[in-house]
């Protein structure tokens, strides 16, 4: 095999310069100049954290060990890139140490099973690693592949996808593996998805690939825990191990032994299958069964937030991982972002321990005031008993740190209240909608259903939120800069409003002004067109406080 194979040394990962330039490059080159790469460019947002988790940070945190304070955490940030030591560190990890081991098609090929077949002797297209091409019982809307269709992976790409299916892949029935004794009939069901699939990522990002692997390190005064390896080095975890080597076809469920065996825990036994092509080396076809399962996700998880239960039910835990809401923007979600303490009665939301983790480093120093920081989610929406993909999420926002603060609360509780005012004018106008349909003789929307008003005011004020956020990056203690800021936010929150309002009241007919009576729990109410603007205007007012509205009286044109 050639050098496409190699994941130390090969091209694989397609990167963005701090400069701007778009190049491949490989994992020893990646970590050596992290300082110098913006960014990973990869095919799909879902691919970041199946990169970052399977691979980049637990090189980093095996060669290098954890930061044990939050001072040795400053230290290592502030360098702004790995010293010449470091290098060495790493240099011997991803060479001497484990650098056979980061080969995809060798004797023992990377987060793969050599020599894994199939029970009915079967292999499966490469596609089978895609989630966004129809595959099986996977058939997404927009899919331009099927199945059918072949599609030569370069080993690179390949590489990426492997990564990516481990994380992501859908549940349903897996094709049996010879040496399986848990597969029957020739298949494996029950299999859930992969591990990220289960939860709402939230990864935090830096100017540079350094920044970003550095707000994702973890400080830990006890370090790693004892026994605690990564999939590539699974032979030397304790003999007394009762779990199945992921270098073979067997699987168990169990928990993690660690973060270093979380992050590159092997949901499925994979096998890509190589063939010389008129293009050079690719991969057509592939083996995927099943493989090892989380007994339950652990507590000590990176990158989600929780949410809190005060009274689970008998046998489950007090916090399950949160996922995300589809068609919503991150900046939606605030909340349960910057929820930095634990319920103590009650239930309620957690967030994610890293960007807690960045709160307390900033509150020590570690990090300045006006750090450009942004939190990138993502997720899947699975539908089918999760057997199929039906939606992607992903976005990212730019975060003030001081909104991390635990103690300091002023700029948190304001991001939180213009959030909520969004929310507020958004329903308010839903609200508009349902008397106008009613006025007019109709019915409101049914629950999901239908295109609403909600949505197209809140895809306007999308990117006013996303320039108020970033603009309060920088605003040190500046309260007087927070009000005017605040002051524009609701300007563009009642301007956005009241053009969605007029296009409503545009549309109704004529017979909406004399409107008509039904019953409401019982009670008969009146709805007429002037009544619901008058009703709206109010509601506009109470939200937007900094900006009353003027009530128009019930008949008149809002």
């Amino acid at each position: 095999m050639g050098p496409d194979e190699d994941l130390v040394r090969g091209a694989w990962l397609p990167v963005v310069g701090v400069e701007g330039e778009r190049r491949e490059t490989g994992l020893l080159d990646v970590l050596f100049g992290a300082d110098a790469v913006r960014r990973l460019d990869l095919p799909v947002p879902t691919m970041l954290p199946a990169v970052l988790r399977q691979v980049l940070l637990p090189v980093v945190f095996d060669a290098l060990g954890l930061p044990r304070t939050r001072g040795e955490w400053g230290e290592r940030f502030a360098q702004g890139g790995f010293s010449d030591q470091e290098k060495e560190k790493l240099a011997d990890y991803l060479g001497p140490r484990y650098g056979d081991r980061f080969r995809l098609f060798s004797e023992r090929p990377f987060a793969q099973v050599a020599g894994l077949s199939a029970l009915n002797g079967e292999t499966k297209p490469s596609t089978l690693l895609i989630p966004s091409v129809a595959s099986g019982n996977n058939v997404p809307l927009f899919s331009a592949l099927s199945e059918a269709d072949h599609l030569d992976l370069p080993p690179g790409q390949a590489g990426l996808w492997l990564l990516h299916a481990h994380c992501w892949d859908t549940a349903a029935i897996k094709t049996g593996a010879v040496g399986d004794g848990q597969a029957k009939d020739g298949k494996t069901t029950g299999n859930p998805t992969g591990p990220l699939g289960q939860f709402g990522v939230i990864m935090a990002t830096g100017r540079t690939l350094y920044e970003t692997l550095l707000l994702n390190t973890p400080v830990r005064a006890d370090g790693l825990a004892a026994g605690d390896r990564p999939q590539w080095a699974w032979d030397e975890r304790p003999d007394s191990s009762a779990a199945k080597s992921p270098a073979g076809p067997e699987w168990s469920v169990r928990p993690a032994g660690g973060l270093l065996d979380l992050l590159t825990f092997q949901s499925r036994r994979i096998r890509l299958m190589p063939a010389e092509t008129e293009n050079g080396l690719r991969v057509r076809q592939v083996v995927v069964c099943a493989g090892d399962r989380l007994a339950l996700t652990p507590q000590e998880e990176l990158h989600t937030a929780w949410n809190h239960t005060a009274k689970p039910k008998a046998g489950q835990p007090a916090r399950r991982p949160r996922r995300h809401t589809p068609g919503r923007a991150a900046w939606q979600g605030l909340g349960a972002l910057l929820a930095l303490a634990l319920p103590l009665d009650g239930d309620g939301v957690y967030t994610s321990q890293l960007l807690r983790q960045t709160g307390e480093l900033l509150d020590y120093r570690q990090l300045p005031s006006d750090f450009a920081l942004t939190v990138e989610v993502c997720g899947l929406e699975y539908g089918n008993k999760s057997t199929v993909v039906e939606n992607a999420v992903a976005d990212s926002i730019p975060l003030p740190v001081a909104s991390l603060l635990a103690d300091d609360d002023w700029l948190r509780t304001a991001i939180l209240e213009c959030v909520e005012q969004a929310d507020r004018v958004a329903r308010a106008l839903d609200g508009l909608h349902a008397d106008l349909r009613r006025a007019s003789g109709g019915e409101p929307l049914p629950r999901d259903k239908g295109e609403r008003p909600s949505a197209r005011f809140l895809h306007a004020v999308d990117g006013r939120m996303r320039r108020l956020l970033a603009g309060l990056r920088t605003i040190g203690e500046d309260y007087d800069m927070l009000e005017r800021a605040r002051e524009a936010w609701e300007v563009t929150l009642r301007r956005a409003a009241l053009r969605e309002a007029d296009g409503l009241l545009a549309a109704v007919p004529p017979r909406a002004v004399v409107g008509r009576t039904e019953k409401v729990n019982g009670k008969e109410v009146v709805f007429r067109s002037g009544k619901a603007a008058g009703l709206f205007h109010k509601k506009l007012g109470d939200i937007l406080t900094r900006f009353a509205d003027a009530v128009p009286a019930e008949g008149e044109a809002a």
